[in-house]
């Protein structure tokens, strides 16, 4: 009996030790069944071996949302456009415009924009505000403003407002130069109207052309893409919205998706704000974005240019063609060399080398590394110049001549004077946001008169559009040669 106890407790002892040690292994503090199976062991190791670094990492995205949130703006629209019904016989006794009956049409909108300075200069996407009649701007502590649109640039899809109060709290800028692909960034917006909100990814790629501006802009602006490519969610409503590094610092302004359904769908697109900033400076200084070309045509390298080129490789940047008179044409670039670098920073794309020249102004000197036909490099130095193949910058009161409500203007020539049957009149040449676009204009269309005036110039209209009238009555042609009339208030 004794020895049959014995044998039982060592029985006993031998299924009890393998249980233990399995309970051991697998006890923790909480003892729900969910809590393990759901986010207990399964996670436990990768929890141990990358506590110190997670733990970092969610610092950061807490030390990033703080510095950001409070310069991240929800930016409001409203669109108001006019139309008008001609009275004919009241115009047969008291002139064109008498007895006109207006109507209006009334639309919204909604994105988000980036405070850039202490007096409340903020950033946002021109598609933004493109069209607005009323732009309204609130702040992170509810507060609203009524902001003035500054500039437009259709180029890069950027736009400057400005709101008038006290001291407002700016972002800080970083630098899109030194972003590295992997890196983790935040967007900050109001996506759907759900004010201040974050979103973590990483940056997936840069300098990348999507061809979204080519669709937005106009015939005579050249787009300018080089984005940078996130998978932090961005939806309708993020755009002008900041994307930032785990410092909270601006490293760009969020501006697109790719989605086949109008909402996030893994990919998020960015201006850099290196970018950015040159093109801000240039619209709070002059009113229009100081523009330089390097004066070439020029293509991403493929295959099938090595191959027939006989390039040794499918590094920088192919020269279709040298502009007779531009800047590289000037410094001795030819045509089927390779650009392999723009000061000291290679470009390996369109969209890069693009960038690059974006973020200077004509008469700036620039040093390019180019690869000649004898697959030699050489160092160019040029002076970059301006779509009229000028150095200087344009000033704004010579801006200001030809520019008014969003719009410039340039003089008939004799031709369209006697094509359209015209004495007089001005051409709107192009067309950007503002009260004109507003209102329905587009490019083409001929100012004939202002407030039943005749308009003999260019600067005759500016002057009358910018003197800041209440109310304001178009006579216009459009370019088929109908006659109609627009009444606003500025």
């Amino acid at each position: 009996m004794k020895n049959n106890m014995k044998f039982l407790g060592l029985g006993l002892l031998g299924g009890m030790l393998p249980l233990g040690a399995f309970l051991l292994l697998n006890s923790s503090p909480s003892m729900n069944l969910t809590d393990s199976v759901i986010g207990g062991d399964r996670n436990s190791y990768a929890m141990k071996t990358n506590l110190g670094e997670t733990s970092g990492m969610s610092g950061d995205f807490v030390l990033a949302s703080e510095n950001s949130l409070n310069s991240v703006v929800h930016v409001t629209t409203k669109v108001v456009q006019t139309n008008f019904q001609r009275d004919l016989f009241s115009e047969m006794f008291y002139g064109p415009g008498a007895g006109g009956k207006e109507f209006k049409q009334y639309g919204s909108g909604s994105g988000s924009g980036v405070i850039v300075s202490t007096d409340g200069y903020i950033v946002t996407n021109n598609h933004v505000i493109e069209n607005a009649s009323e732009i309204e701007v609130i702040l992170n502590d509810n507060s609203k403003y009524t902001a003035k649109l500054i500039a437009t640039d259709p180029s890069t899809d950027i736009a400057v407002l400005k709101i008038e109060g006290p001291s407002f709290t700016p972002i800080k800028l970083g630098n899109s130069d030194n972003l590295n692909v992997g890196e983790w960034v935040l967007a900050v917006g109001n996506p759907f109207n759900l004010t201040s909100t974050v979103t973590a990814g990483i940056v997936s790629a840069k300098a990348r052309n999507i061809n979204l501006l080519s669709d937005r802009t106009q015939s005579n602006v050249v787009p300018i893409e080089s984005f940078i490519q996130t998978d932090a969610a961005v939806n309708p409503g993020n755009s002008g919205g900041a994307l930032v590094n785990t410092k909270g610092e601006l490293v760009g302004i969020n501006t697109a998706i790719q989605s086949q359904t109008g909402s996030y769908a893994g990919y998020s697109f960015a201006i850099p704000v290196n970018l950015v900033q040159k093109v801000i400076s240039d619209l709070i200084d002059f009113g229009i974005v100081q523009r330089a070309f390097l004066g070439v045509q020029i293509a991403d390298i493929t295959q099938e240019i090595k191959e027939k080129n006989k390039l040794p490789n499918l590094k920088g940047v192919y020269i279709a063609k040298v502009i007779d008179g531009g800047s590289s044409d000037k410094a001795g670039i030819k045509e089927s060399e390779v650009i392999l670098k723009i000061g000291s920073k290679e470009v390996n794309s369109v969209a890069s080398l693009q960038e690059e020249v974006g973020k200077r102004r004509p008469g700036d000197k620039l040093s390019v590394t180019i690869r000649n036909k004898d697959n030699e490099e050489e160092i160019k130095e040029l002076v970059l110049r301006n779509s009229e193949g000028e150095t200087k910058l344009v000033s704004k009161t010579e801006i200001l001549k030809n520019m008014a409500l969003g719009a410039t203007f340039s003089e008939l020539t004799d031709k369209e004077k006697k094509e359209l049957s015209l004495k007089n009149g001005v051409k709107i040449k192009s067309l950007n946001a503002g009260k004109l676009k507003s209102e329905g204009l587009t490019e083409g269309m001929i100012i004939t008169k202002v407030n039943n005036e005749i308009i003999l110039s260019v600067e005759q209209l500016t002057a009358k559009l910018n003197q800041g009238s209440s109310v304001v009555w178009l006579e216009i042609i459009t370019e088929s040669g109908q006659k109609l009339f627009k009444g606003f208030q500025i």
